[in-house]
């Protein structure tokens, strides 16, 4: 119930904005993100990935650890995904997701990336999550660029969304105004999702980078993180 809530919550809305708003929505929310993907032989298996991400998080404020953590994407038989989040010898389950939805790493993404933008800054997660909305409705920067993977030349775009640009609150928020979300994604990415990255720089128009939330894919079907 609590996915369906953070879907919902996320995808209210959504299509009924111009011709350029839905394609943004469809390169960052594909629903057929896994499609080709099937759960790894001997899937009862807990030790058992179908895709393996690594996290790298800097500059959450206190009570939220920064560090390395690995994600592990699951397909399971009955075609349900499961995420589990790895650190070390510890592991912590994040919740399972319907495969039509496509990959669920982009809502724990965008999820872990509010929890950490509004306890740093006091805002509410609520108003912010709308910004986001809001600015899936207007057209996003699209790049293309060109990737290394597995030894192969790879054609992605790179997705970018900077939802308090025009925000009427946007003094307010100082440096978290200048959150950027930037989205790479590829046919050729199993998963979709080659990387998921968060910015805000450390003060208002430096250069530095004060808080950092990356995803990247590390492998398809090596098992366990």
């Amino acid at each position: 119930m609590r996915t369906l809530l953070l879907l919902a919550l996320f995808l209210l809305g959504i299509g009924h904005g111009p011709l350029a708003a839905a394609e943004t929505y469809e390169l960052l929310f594909r629903s057929a993100a896994l499609k080709g993907l099937e759960g790894v032989p001997g899937g009862g298996e807990a030790s058992q990935s179908t895709l393996v991400y690594n996290r790298v998080i800097s500059g959450a404020d206190e009570g939220r650890a920064d560090g390395s953590f690995s994600i592990g994407l699951k397909i399971q038989p009955d075609d349900n995904v499961a995420l589990t989040l790895y650190q070390g010898t510890r592991s912590r389950g994040l919740g399972n997701y319907p495969v039509s939805v496509g990959n669920p790493v982009i809502m724990y993404f965008l999820e872990s990336v509010l929890a950490d933008v509004a306890l740093q800054s006091g805002g509410s997660p609520f108003y912010m999550r709308n910004r986001i909305k809001e600015a899936l409705l207007r057209d996003a920067q699209v790049v293309p660029v060109s990737l290394d993977y597995q030894n192969r030349d790879i054609a992605a775009r790179e997705v970018t969304i900077r939802p308090f640009t025009n925000d009427k609150a946007r003094e307010r928020m100082g440096r978290f105004s200048e959150l950027a979300l930037a989205v790479t994604v590829s046919e050729d990415i199993p998963g979709w999702y080659y990387s998921l990255v968060a910015t805000v720089p450390a003060a208002a128009g430096g250069a530095e980078v004060g808080y950092s939330n990356a995803i990247t894919l590390k492998a398809a079907g090596e098992g366990r993180p």
